[in-house]
């Protein structure tokens, strides 16, 4: 219980709800599924960079999308079977912030798309 009230000191509600519950915000109403700029992403909880602007592309899901993390080890997956589906949620491997999911539908060269919440991330712009 007290790891989550220091999140929730630190965060909005909606990044406490997706970040640490686990929770997901509605398509096209995050703040960075049609951020264009250049830079960083970073996880909203602890800093770490997880994504980069080169790598994020245009899925039309309403979601940021990107077709590769930032660094090897920065993202850790989980099989999460809730809401009847088996998906591969997306975590930051530094403090467990929950991210999103990855689906094996993406682009080229990973063909992978990590569908991550704005909610989850903080841009740092270049």
């Amino acid at each position: 219980q007290h790891e989550h009230e220091q999140w929730r000191d630190k965060l909005t509600p909606e990044q406490f709800q997706v970040a640490r519950m686990g929770g997901t915000e509605r398509a096209f109403t995050g703040i960075y599924w049609d951020n264009k700029a250049s830079g960083v992403y970073r996880c909203v909880c602890c800093g770490t960079e997880l994504f980069s602007s080169e790598t994020k592309f245009n899925s039309g899901t309403g979601w940021p999308s990107f077709w590769d993390g930032a660094k090897p080890g920065a993202i850790s997956t989980h099989e999460d079977t809730t809401h009847g589906m088996v998906r591969t949620e997306i975590k930051c491997s530094n403090c467990g912030a929950h991210l999103g999911h990855v689906f094996p539908d993406g682009p080229q060269p990973t063909g992978l798309r990590y569908c991550v919440n704005s909610a989850s991330l903080n841009f740092e712009e270049a």
